[in-house]
């Protein structure tokens, strides 16, 4: 486990979904603040989240993945991609994201406005089960999306995986806002419960919801409908962060065949 968390790369990823989840905390509750002069659209709501994300995962993507959720990095290493120690980095970096996030945009907006800064609420009479239901469900869309958008085994055209994600964040939050204010990320409705700390009866819904549906998604992409053909000692490190691909193995030779042939005799 040593040999992945002592590298920058490993400090530059975590640093990475901190920032990301706090850009993204703070421009997503932006968006749907009431103001007094303008109250928000369940539109502008959803393209503001949508957006964010998208915009992240093309900034951000390529040093940690963008994962920016704490359901989707579990899901993640649920599907036997990244490591426990990642996952582990990863979910506080993004939770401590979001309390920041959420902490900066409290106290640069102004007390008429600040209200429950947003936070996830269960809406229009809707009961628990049924919003963690609808919780399961829109993140087990974005989810499966993230995972075939980023599947580097696809040799087709894709298009733009940062669009594909955006696009499915925004989706479930056209959606979801009616039932719960559409969480879809546990860090986005910790943050802000956190800072007004107001944590109400059915904030487990928001963490509940969320994981089980990206692990569903994982479990159903990742072990059935384009599962990986590996033995089980890959599996093994791949959990402990020690894993070294084929082509990885091959750089490191190739490094290794240079430095000696420098090297004078």
């Amino acid at each position: 486990m040593k040999k992945e968390i002592l590298t920058l790369a490993f400090a530059r990823a975590v640093f990475v979904e901190f920032l990301s989840t706090l850009i993204f905390v703070f421009i997503g509750l932006g968006s749907a603040l009431k103001w007094p002069s303008a109250l928000p659209s369940i539109l502008q709501i959803s393209l503001a989240f949508g957006l964010a994300i998208g915009t992240l995962v093309q900034a951000f993507g390529h040093i940690s993945g963008a994962h920016i959720n704490p359901a989707v990095t579990i899901a993640f290493f649920v599907g036997n991609q990244i490591s426990f120690l990642r996952t582990l980095f990863y979910v506080i970096a993004q939770l401590v994201g979001a309390i920041a996030g959420a902490g900066i945009l409290y106290g640069v907006t102004p007390v008429n406005t600040r209200g429950n800064l947003a936070i996830n609420a269960l809406n229009n009479n809707t009961t628990p089960g049924q919003a963690l239901v609808v919780e399961i469900i829109l993140t087990f869309q974005l989810a499966a999306c993230i995972f075939a958008s980023t599947d580097n085994r696809r040799t087709g055209n894709v298009g733009s995986p940062a669009l594909s994600i955006g696009l499915s964040v925004a989706v479930g939050h056209l959606v979801g806002i009616y039932f719960t204010g559409c969480s879809m990320n546990p860090a986005r409705s910790f943050g802000p419960a956190v800072v007004v700390r107001k944590f109400s009866s059915a904030h487990w819904v928001f963490w509940v919801g969320p994981i089980l549906g990206a692990c569903l998604a994982s479990l159903l992409y990742f072990y059935i409908l384009v599962p990986y053909c590996m033995n089980m000692s890959d599996r093994v490190a791949i959990v402990k962060g020690t894993y070294e691909s084929e082509e990885e193995w091959e750089e490191q030779r190739e490094e290794r065949k240079k430095s000696m042939e420098l090297t004078p005799p």
